[in-house]
């Protein structure tokens, strides 16, 4: 090989050196300026239930079926308090006895008048019989001729008045027996009873004290309150816009405040018939939810807040995606092949947490719920973030 062949192939290499040294250079510079791919939080589009829901506007509260604030039906001393606040009583129990001695001696001299007044109704009744076998002797006597028609007569009157007194008599054993009815009847207007089983919530007054009902118009704090907490149900208030699906019968879920982490199912018994317009705050209507079964593991309480979700519509076995997942317009994300890619769905029934879909998509596609990460949006590179969960 001569000189200049010799001089020309090392020109060559060192050309291919630098070129390598230059394509390396770019290739790590490229690899190292690239953009990364974001990470992106993933749901699966899988099959399940997807429900159509209402739920209240603002908190409801648990409130006992029955629940009586009672008052003696007249004022008066209490003399007996026979309950405690906590405390459980049957139906019928005596709760509480105002003083009444003096209505219990009017019974008492009601029952003493009508021992009298039978007496006198027996006496009265003798003397009736006496008086018609009288009067029945005349009769035969006047047939004979022994007494004149004058003396019939008078026999058979005096029988009659006697007969009169009789009845008369019996009245007033009748009219005892009321006045004895009037007098219990005002001893028992003096003692408070238990109209249902339930629990004593609270008492407004002490042994001693006077106990009066309320005047009309002017209400007082009743003396005794009663909840039967046997039957319990939520009452809330929900958007005038949603009464149209609300209707009793329909099932439901009920959470509260007080009881973290569980749910109760429920059944609409009641819608109110009316709006609720209240200064300052939207339309609303009542709508009232009762427990289908009260757990008893846990103690619950009238007056908790609650919130309730009404169930009007169901598809079971349909293709769901979380609606969080789900951008204006119905439009999503969905991750294929380390992209991003924008894609327009059709949705159906849709609540909170699941939107059905009806087209654009298939089980086992991907879409991104973090939809508000920097960096998020159709064509961006990701990869799934594995932190999540962990």
């Amino acid at each position: 090989m001569s000189a200049a062949q010799s001089h020309k192939s090392s020109s060559i290499s060192r050309i291919a050196i630098i070129l390598s040294i230059v394509v390396a250079l770019a290739a790590a510079g490229w690899y190292f300026t690239r953009t990364k791919p974001v990470a992106v939080v993933l749901a699966k589009v899988e099959r399940g239930t997807v429900e159509a829901t209402v739920s209240n506007t603002r908190a409801g509260t648990v409130k006992a079926c029955r629940r009586a604030k009672m008052a003696p039906p007249a004022g008066g001393q209490i003399a007996e308090l026979l309950v405690k606040k906590g405390e459980r009583v049957k139906a019928g129990q005596v709760l509480l006895r105002l003083w009444s001695k003096d209505l219990q001696a009017q019974e008492k001299l009601a029952q003493e008048q009508l021992g009298t007044a039978q007496t006198q109704a027996q006496q009265a009744c003798l003397q009736a019989d006496l008086a018609e076998k009288e009067a029945a002797r005349a009769r035969q006597l006047q047939a004979q001729h022994f007494i004149s028609p004058e003396g019939l007569d008078q026999k058979v009157a005096a029988a009659k008045v006697a007969r009169a007194g009789c009845i008369a008599a019996h009245s007033m054993v009748g009219q005892s027996r009321s006045r004895i009815a009037v007098a219990r009847a005002g001893v028992e207007r003096m003692t408070l009873r238990a109209p249902f089983a339930g629990i004593v919530a609270d008492i407004s007054g002490e042994q001693g004290e006077f106990a009066t009902p309320s005047p009309p118009g002017i209400p007082t704090p009743p003396t005794l309150d009663l909840i039967d907490d046997s039957c319990l149900y939520v009452s809330a208030p929900i958007d005038e816009v949603d009464a149209s699906h609300v209707r009793a019968g329909l099932p439901g879920r009920i959470t509260l405040d007080a009881i973290k982490g569980q749910q109760f199912s429920g059944t609409v018994r009641r819608v109110a018939p009316y709006v609720l317009d209240l200064e300052k705050q939207a339309r609303t209507v009542e709508v009232e939810m009762e427990f289908n079964n009260l757990p008893k593991s846990d103690h619950l309480l009238v007056g908790y807040s609650a919130d309730v979700e009404i169930v009007y519509d169901s598809h079971k076995d349909v293709l769901r995606i979380p609606t969080s997942a789900l951008m204006e317009g119905n439009h999503v994300l969905l991750y294929h092949d380390g992209g991003l890619e924008d894609r327009k769905v059709k949705t159906g029934l849709s609540n909170w947490e699941y939107t059905e879909i009806t087209s654009g998509l298939n089980a086992g596609d991907q879409v991104v719920l973090s939809l508000d990460r920097e960096g998020v949006k159709a064509g961006a590179r990701a990869q799934p973030d594995t932190t999540q969960g962990k």
